[in-house]
């Protein structure tokens, strides 16, 4: 059985450009997606890590990290980010992909290890820690067989399905999959440690001013004790949404509305909820 990581990569963020090539540390000559890299390799359960990007010109930027880090690397699909998996997939024969996407620098090896565990250890079809909101935002990683990804490669319809990747897993088609949702012990679904945001990206830098060490990887457990530490840490992005994959007009439009909500636009929100059956 080969069992590999796939890191979905682009340059073509819509909220922070180019935001997987910044710096990280601030200042340094390492990127955030070399830090992903770099993070996924420790692990004792992942025999290969591949980095998925796009065919797209400015993506070759994404390829050269690749190289630099010695990783395979496949291009395909922009939006069809589900194609892309598969692809790399195939090409580099994995009987079990682990999703990792590359705007999560603080990636725990030790998280991914024991997703991969549960996974094999309960026979599943798709595993999850991010089904269950209790991780903090940024320590996400799914366990897919090839078998299923393969299925909902060939059945998948709808553009949610394929630009999200497993939603035709566990929104569209859950009752046909065996599928293993990871609780954490503790709620920290309240941490964001990802990277969509200038804001996102100041909390990341904070984070590895304090904890980074070249070849001391810093675990979850480093990260929490620091927001406990610094309590403040939690408020420099939590003003941030997270996008939501929604597979209907009416989630859509609740989302807007939630927004709305949030940013007391109070006539918009009541005229939404009006038209809304």
């Amino acid at each position: 059985m080969k069992i590999g990581a796939i890191i979905q990569a682009r340059s073509s963020s819509s909220r922070l450009p180019k935001k997987v090539l910044k710096p990280l540390p601030y200042d340094s000559d390492i990127c955030v997606l070399q830090q992903v890299i770099r993070r996924v390799k420790r692990s004792e359960m992942i025999d290969e890590v591949i980095v998925a990007t796009t065919t797209e010109d400015e993506d070759s930027e994404i390829v050269e990290v690749a190289r630099m880090e010695k990783v395979p690397y496949y291009r395909g699909s922009l939006p069809n980010v589900l194609e892309r998996f598969y692809g790399a997939a195939v090409e580099n024969d994995l009987d079990v992909i682990v999703r990792i996407t590359s705007d999560c620098p603080c990636a725990d090896y030790t998280v991914i290890d024991d997703i991969v565990k549960s996974h094999l250890d309960l026979g599943a079809d798709y595993t999850s820690n991010a089904l269950i909101e209790s991780f903090p935002r940024g320590i996400d990683a799914e366990v897919i067989n090839f078998d299923v990804l393969k299925r909902a490669y060939e059945e998948a319809s709808e553009k949610f399905e394929k630009e999200h990747v497993t939603p035709f897993i566990y929104k569209t088609h859950p009752d046909d999959f065996k599928i293993n949702r990871i609780q954490s012990d503790e709620d920290n679904s309240d941490i964001r440690i990802t990277l969509d945001t200038p804001q996102d990206y100041a909390l990341l830098c904070t984070i590895y001013d304090n904890l980074y060490c070249p070849d001391n990887y810093f675990l979850l457990e480093d990260v929490l004790n620091l927001f406990d530490e610094k309590p403040y840490l939690r408020d420099i992005n939590s003003e941030i949404a997270q996008k939501k994959v929604c597979n209907s007009l009416n989630e859509e439009l609740e989302e807007v509305i939630s927004l709305c909500d949030r940013q007391d636009l109070d006539r918009a929100k009541e005229f939404l909820e009006k038209h809304i059956d």
